[in-house]
């Protein structure tokens, strides 16, 4: 076998060991044997403890039916290391790559936050390379490895994950995140066992069912005390999450792209990398925990547009109207949420070309003239006018069988042959591997900016999984399609400065921060009953923050669960997201219209403080879901009580308004919703605090009694240090 010199040089003098410091985290790299693996990855250390320390702390001996030394669990774990648990590498040729095992040869760290380590099996022609960066101030890790084939024959690869990391030992609970369509970010613990934790996804989009998302914790963890990790695999694709215990004791976290069989293959000289994996780590419990997770997405992932701009009320024409589509009723419609103080008005699906139902038209990206004659320029110019963006949804990677595009190009979608495509919404995938499709996608969808560059929001869905994900070459293309996805995303961006676009799926199927850094918002679930929706916003706010939530206030009576929830409430669980109103506003009682109104404009007040406030999740006692939003400087907040459900006591328990500074006095006030809309049994307290003042001591050791209210009402307190 012929192998190409690597560019990186023979192996020189290289440091034993690799610190990387940020605020509150040290990560710890041994270098010092053939292969670099974490050592610790932590509270920060002092400069007093010395990698050299932790080795000596960390010395393991031979045990009884064991190999003398122990394989380590290094940053890429392997066969030829000898080590039988879950490789971190898998690929194969015809000699011997499937037992590859890299020598580390060169260390570049290129900041006290950043490294590059650089291996080489030179007997196998395979280069890797992990790149570890701990942002200094969200304390946040991200860490990729790359694989080049330095070999003149082709490589088939089977498994890259990110750097497999080192778990400690003290640390039992694993919490992973499953859910369903509408029912997201649904959160379960277990303990770990001997043996691995496996989570998959085949679906081709992030999923509803497998968020690429995993805790590490105590038992005794909770929001506010306790240690814990949090790891997040950024990609819109297939992926794969596993954390194990192995038998001599040792458990480590390994997360990376699923690829399906043949998926991959590496051509002489060619690399891939796989997706970053973020990860972080707080003793203060899990809300700490989220918080280095919102500062960081904040930070790198939204654009600076993004984060100067206030997020817009919106209005989604989705729940109001469906597909009965016509101009005098949108007008109509607009006329009404503008009254309310909607900002930016999307019109959802059902606009183009013969789409009536959710049977024809997908792929046909051109306005339908038989409902709309003049185009949308009069609904455009109707919106604007009163003074709210405009804002359109497409679903660009489907396409109907029942669609000029489809009779035009039945080649053009992922499928498998011989193997008949599985119903799905009536809708196939468009394979974007093939460089017309997304010539096509652009075309159309930059065709309709141009003739209407009054647009400025994409509403972008994707509605079915990837069954069949066959190319048109017949190879596996999830890999390509998420990749082609990006691209076509920021193409469509750089053409058209200032468009923001949404990523949504059905809801929270397509919510990562690999989507997240080519767009400005996330969907996060197409349930918009109030109830529901306080278990999936918590959920999704362990890793993502209110600013890129979509939150809307629905119907009265939910479209899909059926339930009614005030509109009081509503409005409350709303407000705290990136806030939107999806219903048919003449439904609206004038009592309604007036506590809508309010709910709108008390967000808006508030929203700069709520899209970059400090997140504190009060623990729940299933009776309610509260949480807490204070400002870095301790002198606000606004609190929510959500009940749920009637209390299991004669009264409610007292709330304790975490996060306060204790040696601040505050003011505090019912900010929402207005006295007289909710029934209280009898005279509460309620009725004596509003305006009286506390220490911050009083109210987070103490607590304040809460009233008895009825179950599904919430309570939104602000507090103002004076």
């Amino acid at each position: 076998m012929s192998v190409i010199p690597s560019s990186s040089p023979s192996e020189t003098a290289r440091p034993l060991y690799v610190r990387l410091e940020s605020q509150t985290l040290t990560l710890l790299l041994d270098c010092r044997n053939r292969t670099p693996a974490m050592l610790y990855f932590g509270k920060k250390l002092t400069a007093a403890t010395e990698g050299a320390m932790l080795t000596l702390l960390s010395a393991r001996q031979e045990a009884k039916c064991s190999v003398v030394i122990e394989a380590p669990v290094s940053l890429t774990p392997l066969n030829g290391e000898g080590f039988t648990g879950a490789p971190g590498l898998e690929l194969f040729n015809g000699q011997q790559a499937w037992s590859a095992g890299p020598q580390l040869t060169e260390v570049r760290q290129l900041s006290a936050q950043q490294v590059e380590l650089v291996s080489v099996d030179s007997e196998r022609g395979v280069e890797l390379t992990h790149v570890l960066a701990l942002d200094a101030t969200h304390n946040v890790l991200q860490a990729s490895t790359a694989l080049r084939n330095l070999t003149k024959e082709p490589m088939q690869l089977q498994w890259c994950a990110a750097p497999t990391l080192l778990l400690p030992d003290h640390l039992t609970q694993l919490t992973s995140f499953e859910g369903r369509w509408s029912n997201e970010f649904q959160r379960r613990s277990v303990d770990l066992f001997l043996g691995s934790f496996v989570r998959e996804n085949r679906k081709g989009k992030t999923s509803h069912d497998n968020f690429p998302g995993l805790l590490v914790h105590s038992k005794h963890t909770g929001e506010q005390q306790g240690e814990c990790y949090g790891f997040h695999l950024g990609w819109s694709g297939n992926h794969r999450s596993r954390v194990e215990l192995l038998a001599e004791g040792r458990s480590y976290l390994q997360m990376g792209e699923l690829l399906l069989p043949g998926e991959l293959t590496l051509q002489s000289g060619d690399s891939y990398q796989s997706p970053t994996l973020y990860a972080s780590w707080s003793d203060s419990g899990f809300s700490a925990l989220s918080r280095n997770f919102h500062g960081f997405v904040r930070e790198h992932l939204l654009s600076k547009a993004q984060r100067q701009k206030p997020r817009p009320v919106h209005y989604n024409t989705w729940e109001g109207i469906y597909f009965q589509h016509d101009v005098p009723t949108l007008t109509a419609l607009a006329d009404e949420v503008a009254a309310l103080g909607v900002e930016r008005f999307v019109l959802d699906d059902g606009w183009f070309k013969g789409r009536r139902g959710d049977y024809a038209g997908l792929g046909d990206w051109t306005v339908d003239k038989t409902v709309y004659p003049d185009g949308l320029s009069p609904l455009i110019d109707h919106v604007n006018a009163l003074g709210m963006e405009f804002g359109l949804w497409f679903e660009p990677e489907m396409v109907n069988p029942d669609s000029d595009l489809y009779r035009a190009h039945p080649d053009w979608v992922l499928q498998t042959a011989g193997n008949p495509q599985l119903k799905f919404r009536n809708q196939l995938v468009l394979d974007l591997t093939r460089a017309a499709v997304t010539e096509y996608l652009f075309g159309a969808i930059d065709a309709i900016l141009r003739e209407y560059p009054l647009i400025r929001y994409i509403k972008w869905d994707i509605n079915r999984d990837l069954n069949h994900p066959g190319n048109f070459a017949g190879k596996p293309a999830v890999h390509q399609q998420t990749l082609a996805l990006y691209a076509l995303v920021d193409r469509i961006k750089a053409a058209h400065p200032g468009l923001e676009i949404e990523s949504c799926s059905s809801g929270g199927a397509r919510v990562d921060y690999g989507v997240l850094a080519h767009t400005d918002r996330v969907w996060t679930s197409d349930s918009n009953d109030a109830l529901d929706r306080l278990n999936i916003q918590r959920g999704c706010s362990f890793f993502f923050p209110s600013d890129v939530m979509g939150a809307h206030v629905g119907p009265r009576d939910c479209h899909i669960t059926g339930r009614r929830v005030s509109l009081e409430m509503r409005a409350a669980v709303a407000m705290f997201g990136h806030m939107g109103i999806e219903m048919d506003p003449r439904e609206l009682t004038v009592a309604e219209k007036t506590a809508l109104k309010a709910a709108i404009a008390l967000h808006k007040k508030q929203r700069e403080f709520i899209h970059h406030a400090d997140l504190y999740r009060l623990d729940s006692d299933g009776d309610s879901i509260n949480f807490g939003l204070v400002s870095p400087g301790k002198t606000k907040a606004l609190f929510a009580y959500n009940s749920v459900r009637e209390t299991a006591r004669t009264l409610p328990p007292r709330y304790r308004f975490t996060g306060l500074e204790p040696e601040l006095r505050y003011q505090i006030k019912l900010l929402w919703p207005a006295r007289g809309s909710f029934k209280e049994y009898s005279a509460s307290i309620l009725d004596q605090i509003e305006g009286q003042i506390f220490s911050g001591e009083a109210l987070l050791q103490f607590g304040m009694q809460l009233p008895i209210v009825h179950p599904q009402s919430s309570l939104v307190f602000e507090l103002l240090a004076v």
